[in-house]
């Protein structure tokens, strides 16, 4: 193992905390499970009309979504390009992935990053990429 490859592992021991949940804000998170959970085919663990939770099928953590009063999303194309989070999606055919999230409820927005990657909007109104798997 060479010098850097050691230290790499190293400092990978150092971790003390685990990726429990990633929990997005939302103002309806019964609605906004539904479509993640068409989206990526995750069954729903628990849901009310302020927390919803979808089990990740390959083991890996949750997606959580909670209620936030007054939640308002951030614009995708804000000139200093401010947003709280996206999520990135790999998909075996990116015309019939877009096509199906769009019927979902997700939207398109006109500015794209002009990549392989196609941003749409979810009901809530957060980025999130589709990439196709190559």
């Amino acid at each position: 193992m060479t010098d850097v490859a050691a230290e790499q592992a190293e400092q990978n021991d150092t971790g003390f905390a685990r990726l429990a949940m990633v929990t997005i804000d939302c103002a309806d998170p019964v609605a906004l499970a539904a479509f993640y959970g068409e989206l990526l085919g995750w069954e729903t663990r628990h849901v009310d009309e302020r927390f919803a939770i979808l089990d990740n099928p390959e083991g890996g953590s949750p997606l959580g979504f909670g209620r936030v009063t007054g939640y308002r999303p951030e614009p995708w194309t804000e000139p200093d390009g401010s947003k709280h989070f996206h999520l990135d999606f790999y998909v075996d055919d990116l015309e019939e992935a877009t096509a199906r999230a769009l019927a979902l409820g997700a939207t398109e927005p006109q500015y794209q990053h002009g990549r392989t990657l196609k941003v749409l909007i979810d009901p809530a109104g957060h980025p999130f990429g589709l990439a196709p798997l190559e």
